[in-house]
This record gives C-alpha cells, structure tokens and sequence, in this order.
C-alpha cells in the first residue's frame, strides 16, 4: 500500500459567525491556506503508479481555482468558510475524477491549525 500526498496554496477571505474573537472574524477578513490532497492504493501494473500525476496536477489545480483569491463566503456549496468546510469542499471537487482519494487536509501555518478529511464514508 503506497500513499501520495501533493499541496496547493491559496489565499483567501472570509468572515465568520463565532462567540469568541466575534469582532474580528464578522469582518472581511484574510487567510493564506495550504491543502495536502492524499491518494492511497497500489500502483498500477501498467504504469506503476497510484494515478498519473499530471492528471492529479490537474485537477488540483482546478480545486485550487475555485478557492485561490476568492471571497469564501460567496462561493456556492461551501457553507461557513471553516477549515472543515475547506476541507469538505475540495474533496468533494475532486472525488469523482481521483480514484483512491484517502484524505484532504487544510492548513493555516500563520495560526499552527490543521483540519484533516477523510469522506463521509469515514464518519
């Protein structure tokens, strides 16, 4: 069993709704993100690898399109932009193209915080 793990970044903004630290967070604010998209399974005996890495660059980079420089929340199916709902949101972009989709993981290095997906199949 083999895992393969590739990052993209985005910045983007946000407010959000909370009890504690409300001020700051109900205004517009900003965040630089990095996800970890995790593939599991074997290699294929043809091309001995999970999944052609150009096809996942691909389709990361279409995830990461769909977030990078974006106010979060006016973007459709997101819901609150949490790090769970990051988290949620890409891999539901990229599970019906990404065979072997393990987990995604967003992180804002600026706070040392990290949310980490693994499917609802998982829950």
């Amino acid at each position: 069993m083999y895992e393969l793990t590739k990052q993209f970044r985005f910045d983007a903004a946000h407010t959000l709704e909370r009890e504690i630290e409300a001020e700051g967070s109900r205004r517009i604010h900003g965040h630089s993100y990095r996800a970890e998209v995790t593939l599991r399974g074997r290699p294929d005996p043809q091309t001995g690898m999970i999944i052609d890495t150009g096809l996942l660059a691909r389709k990361l980079e279409q995830a990461r399109d769909a977030l990078d420089h974006r106010f979060l929340d006016e973007i459709n199916d997101l819901g609150p932009g949490t790090l769970e709902n990051l988290c949620a949101y890409i891999w539901r972009k990229l599970e019906d193209d990404v065979g072997n989709l393990h987990s995604v993981a967003v992180l804002r290095d600026s706070t040392e915080e990290r949310v980490t997906y693994f499917g609802e199949a998982a829950a």
